[in-house]
């Protein structure tokens, strides 16, 4: 078998079909199927791979992409972009190395491989932070992009929370599979095997009001997740009424028609306050949540963290497309949304334009990024955002 195969497939399955690709100039995917193509015809792989991740990103859309993860092989580290720096978050192999920012990878400033990065990355700026440190762990990357070492190692620099520096050094043939240390869906989490032990987590902060944590709107067994909703909107038309804060931050999306219920018991209560927390990872579904939480609540929401990876208007559905001869995956798009003016098109599904609401653009009312990975840090941030909404 050969890669040309699998760029076929992306060719014929997914360019014709995925409408982000309308606006793209013939010429200028003309000349990155070229470049796939060689690469594909000489048997290279990793480089075809990359070519690949090109091509997809020619939109700038974050649900049209190549996923590598399953096909490529990774140093044994794994790095988050948490607040406003990388982190080094777990490691495997039993690899020895302290945790903290990321500072420089062979002596190159991080910020300098990352705009170098930023052409074969998908989405808007916040969603290539998301998707982009796997080609900090990625030899064939970080050669590609020009800032390997000239030998058989990469070297890291890392800063800790109290500013010691340390560097790394790490075997180029030292590798695991991509997917062990970085999820398809990538959530943020040090662990990158984390699954959400409950999809809504409810919690009373004893006399300021209530919380509502949902980590995902994935749900394989169709069961799980209009069971949580329905048991979150119960809580919040029976409960007493006092402000509400929902957790979406690192909920990488899933079903947002499955949360309309919840949406629907919080928008009949006039009395409350809302704060909603996003950040970077807060994506698809999730973002949508948001929108028609903001249209239908107006100045009662406060959106607190930061810019989340994605704005309003973007194209979703579709599914995914596996490569058999690389290992990866093509997650491609189906459908038009418009969440910042309440538009659709003929590829936008009846099931989702009932439903669209001109939300605007998204303001954040208050900046806030994660920094604090100590314990109970979660707590006081809830306490201190309910407690503010009464001011």
């Amino acid at each position: 078998m050969s890669l040309t195969q699998d760029l076929d497939k992306i060719l014929d399955a997914v360019l014709p079909g995925d409408p982000s690709f309308r606006r793209i100039e013939p010429a200028v995917m003309d000349d990155r199927i070229r470049d796939a193509r060689r690469w594909a015809s000489e048997g290279s792989k990793e480089a075809f791979l990359l070519a690949a991740m090109r091509l997809l990103a020619l939109p700038g859309n974050g649900h049209t992409r190549l996923i590598p993860n399953d096909g490529i092989q990774v140093l044994p580290l794994r790095f988050v972009s948490l607040g406003t720096a990388v982190r080094l978050m777990a490691t495997a192999l039993e690899t020895e190395a302290p945790r903290g920012e990321l500072v420089a990878v062979n002596g190159t400033p991080v910020d300098e491989i990352e705009a170098a990065a930023a052409t074969f990355l998908a989405g808007t700026p916040q969603r290539k932070r998301v998707i982009g440190p796997i080609l900090l762990a990625w030899p064939h990357a970080l050669a590609r992009l020009g800032f390997s070492s000239n030998r058989d190692t990469t070297e890291y620099r890392l800063r800790d929370d109290n500013g010691r520096i340390t560097d790394l050094t790490v075997e180029n043939g030292r590798t695991v599979p991509a997917s062990m240390l970085y999820p398809r869906s990538e959530h943020g989490r040090a662990d990158p095997a984390w699954k959400p032990g409950s999809l809504a987590e409810i919690t009373d902060w004893l006399g300021l009001g209530l919380s509502i944590v949902l980590p995902s709107f994935f749900d394989p067994d169709r069961r799980a997740l209009p069971e949580a909703i329905a048991g979150a909107a119960k809580h919040v038309r029976t409960g007493p009424s006092r402000n509400l804060l929902i957790d979406v931050r690192g909920n990488t999306g899933g079903d947002f028609l499955k949360t309309l219920p919840l949406v629907d018991a919080i928008c009949e209560d006039q009395s409350r306050r809302f704060a909603v927390l996003v950040d970077k990872f807060t994506f698809s579904a999730a973002v949508v949540f948001v929108a028609i939480l903001r249209h239908w609540l107006g100045d009662r929401l406060t959106v607190i963290g930061e810019e989340m990876g994605d704005g309003f208007t973007f194209f979703a559905e579709g599914g995914l497309l596996d490569l058999p001869v690389s290992g990866a995956v093509v997650r491609y798009s189906t459908a038009f949304h418009d969440w910042e003016n309440g538009t659709s098109d003929e590829t936008t599904p009846p099931e989702i334009a009932r439903h669209l609401v001109p939300a605007g653009k998204l303001v954040l009312d208050r900046e806030w990024v994660e920094t604090s990975t100590a314990e109970n840090a979660e707590g006081r941030l809830y306490r201190q955002v309910l407690t503010s909404l009464d001011d």
